[in-house]
């Protein structure tokens, strides 16, 4: 098949890589331009690297946008990891249209940090979705769709390269064959099973010790490794990243209030939180490098005791 292909970053570079490596032809390749003095995007070099035509418009709503993809003739658009706004002025024009990833079970978790959430809320699946795209954030008709576990350890970084990144990959080619094959079905999303969130940022990955633990432990998964979730120590900012949960059984084993540090060890320190304590492994203080708790504390000078997020 003939691709006009619209991507950012290393999903879009390994989706790009997965249609060339079986013989399909990219006619052309739309990236996003990069921010000044930003390096050249990953989807972009290894294009020009092929001898890709590349595309770097700062809006594909332009003219220019919609000529450069009738130019291409193609017979279907693949959307790879997209940032940008694509008008169905735009997506209409291969032969087959569009079709788009989403790294979640549409129509749940629509937004831009669809795989961060489901971790933060504690959910125990989630998935992603080939989609047309329509001039609404992630609600476009489904074509294709695949779940995955959600371990209770998991990070944001194994739920996506083990599990979203891979099963991505395939699923696009999967999803092109079929409807350029014409043997797709859309489908409708149920917008009473709708949901929307917005970004996963600093702010909604900041630390509140008067949460259960498992709620603590939950955020600092979903924010492992980014955007990593933070507490504050004497006012400055510390990034927490690899964790443990441990449970509270009994009244007697209660130790300390929330936020207080109630154990320093030689590899880890255990902080205190509503019905357990969370087990801390590796930081990040204000202003300096990932190192292990037990270093950190070191260093610090940190204490049992001592409150975090005070």
């Amino acid at each position: 098949m003939r691709i006009a292909f619209i991507g950012q970053q290393d999903f879009g570079k390994a989706v790009l890589e997965a249609f060339l490596e079986r013989g399909d032809t990219v006619a052309g390749v739309f990236c996003a331009p990069e921010k000044a003095g930003a390096k050249p995007d990953i989807l972009r070099t290894a294009a020009e690297e092929k001898g890709l035509p590349v595309f770097q418009f700062p809006s594909l709503k332009s003219p220019e946008a919609e000529e450069a993809m009738r130019g291409l003739n193609a017979d279907i658009g693949v959307m790879a990891y997209v940032l940008q706004f694509a008008p169905q002025s735009f997506v209409t024009i291969p032969k087959h249209g569009t079709i788009q990833y989403h790294p979640s079970l549409l129509p749940q978790y629509r937004g831009p940090s669809s795989i961060n959430w489901p971790i933060a809320k504690g959910d125990t699946v989630t998935g992603l979705t080939i989609f047309r795209p329509t001039d609404g954030l992630d609600e476009g008709p489904v074509i294709l769709q695949k779940a995955c576990e959600i371990g209770p350890d998991d990070t944001i970084g194994d739920v996506y390269f083990k599990s979203l990144f891979p099963l991505g990959v395939q699923a696009m080619l999967e999803a092109a064959d079929q409807v350029v094959a014409g043997k797709h079905v859309e489908i409708d999303q149920d917008e009473e099973a709708a949901s929307y969130e917005g970004w996963f940022r600093a702010a909604e990955a900041r630390i509140n010790w008067a949460n259960h633990a498992s709620q603590v432990y939950n955020l600092i998964r979903a924010a492992n490794p980014a955007p990593g979730a933070w507490t504050t120590l004497n006012g400055a900012k510390l990034q927490i990243f690899d964790a443990a949960l441990h449970p509270t059984r009994t009244l007697g084993a209660v130790k300390g209030k929330p936020g207080e540090v109630a154990a320093i060890g030689d590899e880890s320190i255990r902080v205190t939180a509503q019905g357990g304590q969370i087990e801390l492994f590796r930081v990040k203080p204000e202003g300096g490098k990932k190192v292990s708790a037990a270093e950190f504390a070191r260093e610090s000078g940190l204490a049992v005791g001592t409150i975090l997020g005070a």
